[in-house]
């Protein structure tokens, strides 16, 4: 379980059925995915049925809020501890997995599965630790992952981590590799997830994978005054973060304990390389219900120094407001990004007026909604990938709901 002295990411320890036991029913969702949709749920309980399955030892955040929330967990501590019992899994020591996603567009995208070193990471606003969230962490949302995380026996992460690796040295040579590689699971993914590929990596081929990560972190790559950023979030922040504060919380009840080599420092992880084709950013609109428009639409203006029309050299947005959609430029920008600009002037603006906030994916959407009384719709331009690692650095962390990236049917799945 030792931590590369190379970099934040290393071979792990990894668990994976073994092959009597495996099926398309073994590897789920995403637990943060559906929320609004419990039915999907309710069909991947009946495709898993009585198969060994990550369904039953995740939890799904649909039932975060049910009463017998308690009693889920219990039972999901308790499938792990049977499944480590019963031998459902092969242990592969130090490995590095290559994986090939083909996503629901049919688009392949290819990560490398192994651990981040927890002590490398911090998610407060501002941190220079070489593994960083991309986007404010809600504080709230981490004590009942905790309460998962505590008495569970093995984690089963959803994270994607991004690297800014535009000379493709990390992972892609490995896509001519894999015909040397042994092959550990070849499936398809239930419900529209596409299907998903991985093979072993070779112990040399690893130390190329360090030796690359490694200079990925150069300070000489990164502006003067500016600590290396290799590591940004790029989705399962909130389960990042309580690994985090679990292993805090652990390390502080165990003074003096073996923390390079203790299991909960390291979280699994999967790097995707952000220039991965396969990976497209969509901008995440916002409807603003139950407020006095004009007087929001006046006070932005002020704030922001709107003015109407395209401007190539200043940020933009659509404002849809009254059935009309126009077009305004920022000449008093806040932030690195449109969006930062806009949210940063939202949030105060609601704290003081009041008023309701959603956040949306297709802009058709928004015109809809922004139809009823006392709304207004703002559509925002999609975020460069270049963007990223930039804005990270300098602003510290994403405005929440920035980005979304891919689809639900496209989010990692437990394997």
């Amino acid at each position: 379980m030792k931590q590369s002295a190379k970099t934040a990411f290393s071979a792990a320890d990894i668990l994976l059925p073994r092959a009597e036991h495996f099926s398309e029913a073994w590897s789920v969702c995403a637990c943060d995915q559906y929320t609004g949709e419990p039915e999907y749920w309710a069909e991947t309980d009946r495709l898993a049925g009585e198969k060994p399955s990550t369904l039953r030892l995740i939890l799904p955040e649909v039932y975060l809020e049910d009463a017998d929330v308690a009693d889920r967990i219990a039972k999901i501590q308790q499938s792990m501890r049977d499944y480590l019992e019963k031998g459902i899994f092969r242990e592969l020591k130090n490995a590095m997995v290559y994986v090939e996603r083909i996503q629901s567009d049919g688009k392949c995208r290819a990560g490398l599965v192994g651990k981040i070193d927890l002590e490398q990471y911090d998610y407060t606003k501002g941190s220079v630790t070489p593994v960083r969230a991309t986007e404010a962490t809600v504080a709230e949302r981490i004590p009942p992952r905790m309460r998962i995380r505590r008495g569970a026996a093995m984690e089963l992460p959803h994270i994607m981590i991004l690297l800014d690796d535009a000379d493709k040295t990390v992972i892609e040579p490995l896509e001519s590799e894999k015909d040397s590689m042994e092959l550990l699971y070849d499936t398809k993914l239930m419900q529209g997830g596409g299907s998903i590929r991985g093979w072993l990596i070779p112990a040399a081929e690893q130390e190329r994978i360090l030796d690359a990560l490694t200079a990925l972190g150069d300070p000489k790559r990164f502006a003067e005054g500016n600590a290396p950023l290799v590591y940004a979030m790029g989705d399962g922040n909130h389960s990042l973060a309580t690994a985090k504060a679990f292993y805090e919380e652990w390390k502080a009840a165990n003074p003096g304990a073996d923390t390079e080599n203790a299991p909960q420092r390291y979280a699994l992880v999967e790097l995707v390389n952000l220039h991965s084709p396969a990976l497209e950013f969509e901008a995440i609109h916002r409807i603003l219900t139950g407020i006095d428009a004009k007087k929001l639409f006046a006070d932005m203006t002020a704030a922001l120094g709107l003015a109407e029309g395209a401007s190539d050299a200043a940020q933009q947005f659509t404002v849809i407001l009254d059935g009309k959609k126009t077009v305004y430029s920022v000449t008093k920008p806040t932030s690195n990004l449109t969006v930062g600009s806009v949210q940063g002037f939202l949030d105060q603006w609601l704290k003081e007026n009041g008023g309701k906030i959603d956040y949306i994916h297709g802009a058709e959407v928004v015109e809809n909604l922004a139809k009823a009384e006392n709304s207004m719709g703002i559509l925002l331009p999609d975020m460069l990938k270049s963007e990223l690692f930039p804005t990270v650095i300098k602003d510290g962390a994403l405005p929440r709901k920035t980005f979304s990236m891919g689809h639900a049917a496209d989010k990692r799945f437990y394997m």
